[in-house]
């Protein structure tokens, strides 16, 4: 996998290089193009773990960049109005998740989104405990995080 992501970055930069456009744009269609190229070249010769991870990546942050615009403007609508609804607590999200890397990925994607705070890991990795501006309840509040951030982190990192 790792052989995979070094060649399509490293084609990328060729790309960028012989187009001599070096913009985000350029970058990002670098990528997705000599992605479906090494894709191609390798059809008939089975498919790398590398062909899922991308598209299930893409996918994970194309979903965190809808719960942060989601969160902020909750949040911004909590500012404005003259009432506070917010409920605040702690919750425990038990833990399907069990690589340092895949606890640290969750606990960051919270803490990123506005009204949620990661603030600490059990002992034994099994639970993550979570601040949150608003649960009015708390089993669809832990659901929200298990079929949400968790899955699809999940699916990254198995």
């Amino acid at each position: 996998m790792k052989n995979k992501f070094l060649s399509n970055i490293l084609l990328t930069f060729v790309w960028v290089a012989l187009t001599g456009d070096f913009s985000f744009e350029n970058y990002l269609f670098g990528f997705f193009l000599n992605f479906h190229i090494l894709w191609l070249i390798t059809v008939g010769r089975g498919r790398s773990k590398y062909f899922l991870i991308v598209p299930k990546t893409i996918l994970l942050l194309l979903f965190f960049l809808y719960e942060l615009i989601k969160a902020n403007l909750e949040v911004a609508y909590e500012v404005i109005t003259p009432r506070l609804n917010m409920t605040p607590g702690i919750i425990m999200v038990p833990l399907d998740v069990k690589s340092d890397i895949a606890i640290t990925v969750l606990a960051n994607m919270i803490s990123l989104t506005p009204g949620t705070l990661s603030i600490d890991v059990s002992n034994d990795k099994k639970v993550l405990f979570v601040h949150a501006m608003y649960i009015k309840d708390r089993e669809k509040f832990i659901k929200g995080i298990k079929d949400g951030f968790e899955r699809r982190i999940l699916e990254v990192f198995s």
